[in-house]
């Protein structure tokens, strides 16, 4: 049996007891701080849904935008390639298909329907060329492109292409006309579908997705509820 010394003396074999006393059970707190009991170390939740979905929405987005301008500009090349000759004098044509065009009034009186009379004869100028039907236009379609205004007025079929001679009679108006070519409707709908509808989903989808992520992060900010009988410091 071996007792330390008394009053204080170094036991045999000279080792004495440090001061601070031994070390705590368990060790010493793992590198990193230390937590309190209910709050163990844990990494950041990852919100959801990621950022990579920004990027879906803008591609979207742009997918609209791209193909919106690509329809106007096809329009616009559209009213700039038709065929035009001047009322009342009227001229030549050249029709390289057989089917359906579109007859349109240009100059005073385009925009608001206040069309001039004219009566209007198309025939055959060239062999072989011949025409079907020529009807007035059912439906309300302008234009308005840089010094071009004009209004659908007639629909013209043709049976087979060719050169086509147009005379008209009536009051002479000045800078009036009539063009000759596709439909602008056709075009204008074409750009409007789908290229409207992509832009919307594209800036609605990035807007949902900033006010989800904001809600969730909010919630995975907020601390954990204290384990059970322990005291959970209200908000300052």
């Amino acid at each position: 049996m071996s007792d330390f010394p008394a009053g204080g003396g170094t036991p045999p074999g000279g080792w004495a007891p440090q001061g601070g006393g031994s070390p705590p059970p368990g060790g010493y707190p793992p590198p990193g701080g230390y937590f309190p009991p209910g709050y163990p170390p844990s990494q950041q939740p990852k919100v959801r849904p990621g950022r990579i979905w920004y990027l879906a929405a803008v591609a979207i987005f742009a997918a609209g935008l791209a193909w919106l301008i690509v329809g106007i500009v096809s329009v616009v090349n559209t009213i700039d390639d038709l065929q035009r000759v001047p009322l009342p004098a009227g001229g030549t044509i050249t029709l390289t298909h057989s089917g359906g065009y579109i007859v349109y009034y240009e100059g005073p009186g385009a925009q608001n329907g206040n069309i001039p009379n004219f009566h209007i004869r198309i025939t055959p100028a060239s062999s072989g060329a011949a025409v079907g039907s020529l009807r007035q236009y059912g439906s309300q379609v302008t234009y308005n492109i840089g010094s071009r205004h004009g209004r659908a007025v007639l629909t013209l079929n043709i049976t087979h292409p060719g050169t086509f001679r147009v005379t008209a009679t009536g009051k002479p108006v000045s800078g009036a006309g009539l063009a000759f070519g596709g439909s602008i409707a056709s075009g204008i709908v074409g750009a409007l579908l789908p290229g409207l509808p992509l832009i919307l989903i594209g800036a609605l989808g990035a807007v949902l997705l900033l006010v989800i992520r904001i809600v969730r992060k909010r919630s995975v900010q907020r601390p954990p509820p204290p384990p059970p009988g322990q005291y959970a410091k209200p908000p300052e």
